[in-house]
């Protein structure tokens, strides 16, 4: 039975996926593509170059992150690895989404050195909190934003992108329905693991500290680039819109935010930061292809984890919980 329903998520998120690509190759077959071609243009090799650069202190800071959390769990692991794990992860993800995730590569490269995989697991589970912590704080950013144009300027799109999201969301409300019960679960599960970071609360601001970095790094190559295409939006205006596109791909709705992400970004920064459409379809697709670029380090890594992996596999309950 967990088989045929994992089977059922992947097919429904692999439909989702489809269906967001779709709907942002509609997003741009409407739009300028002599625009969209002067937008890209208009950003230097320089800026560019810096871009990347600080997308790989956005990634590492993640890593660091991690690995506060997994020592303050006494764990025994030194800084180079726990970045090393994380940029396997970052690859696996972006590049074998429909196989293996980033989060079960974390665990499985976290377990070869020899960490409980219960501690992983929950470091794994805390990482994922305190990332969206961070996130969460620039949300009054985005609602005052909102609140200051009106709802009603996010429905101001076409009706085949409104009909679009509204299939996206049909399996996602139903995969929650359907996992109610593992929701509650992990997060009670969540809750009793939380203990031992409580008790070092120096080390949750540390973590969230890195997390403020990957934030602070990822925001300013967000802002180089809308500031290369001419089309530039406030520093703090550019977090708290990103914190609101971070939460919509939360959904279950694609693999690895695949469309999602691109969709919402575009029409998120080109509603709430009141820039060109050409201009924000430019950022997403450069977003992406930044952050595929710097996980390719990750290629060094991430094949000899997975090989052992499947040489000694974790119990199913380990990996239903990355």
């Amino acid at each position: 039975m967990n088989g045929e329903s994992r089977g059922a998520r992947f097919w429904l998120r692999l439909g989702g996926t489809l269906l967001m690509l779709a709907l942002l190759v509609i997003l741009m077959l409407q739009q300028d593509w002599q625009e969209l071609l002067a937008a890209f243009r208009r950003i230097s090799l320089g800026r560019l170059a810096l871009a990347t650069l600080l997308m790989f202190v956005s990634r590492t800071a993640v890593g660091l992150r991690w690995h506060v959390l997994l020592r303050t769990s006494n764990a025994p692991v030194r800084a180079g690895e726990s970045v090393r794990i994380t940029y396997a992860g970052l690859f696996s993800s972006n590049f074998l989404p429909t196989t293996i995730g980033g989060d079960v590569v974390r665990l499985f490269g976290a377990v070869q050195m020899r960490i409980d995989p219960a501690t992983a697991t929950a470091s794994l589970a805390m990482d994922r909190l305190v990332g969206m912590a961070g996130m969460a704080l620039f949300l009054p950013i985005a609602f005052a934003r909102l609140a200051e144009i009106g709802l009603p300027a996010l429905l101001q799109q076409p009706t085949t992108l409104l009909w679009g999201f509204g299939f996206a969301a049909i399996p996602a409300a139903g995969m929650l329905r359907s996992g109610w019960e593992k929701i509650v679960k992990f997060v009670r599960r969540t809750l009793a693991d939380m203990a031992t970071w409580l008790k070092q609360p120096g080390s949750l601001m540390r973590s969230l500290l890195f997390t403020l970095v990957h934030q602070a790094a990822l925001y300013t190559t967000i802002w180089l680039l809308l500031d290369g295409m001419g089309e530039p939006v406030s520093w703090l205006q550019i977090g708290g819109i990103w914190s609101f596109v971070y939460f919509v791909t939360l959904m279950p709705v694609s693999i690895n935010g695949y469309g999602l992400q691109e969709v919402s970004t575009t029409l998120l920064y080109a509603n709430m930061g009141g820039i060109s459409t050409e201009a924000s379809i430019t950022l997403a697709l450069l977003v992406r292809a930044i952050t595929v670029l710097v996980s390719l380090p990750g290629a060094l890594f991430a094949p000899a984890i997975i090989a052992a992996s499947r040489k000694n596999p974790l119990p199913e309950a380990a990996k239903e919980q990355a």
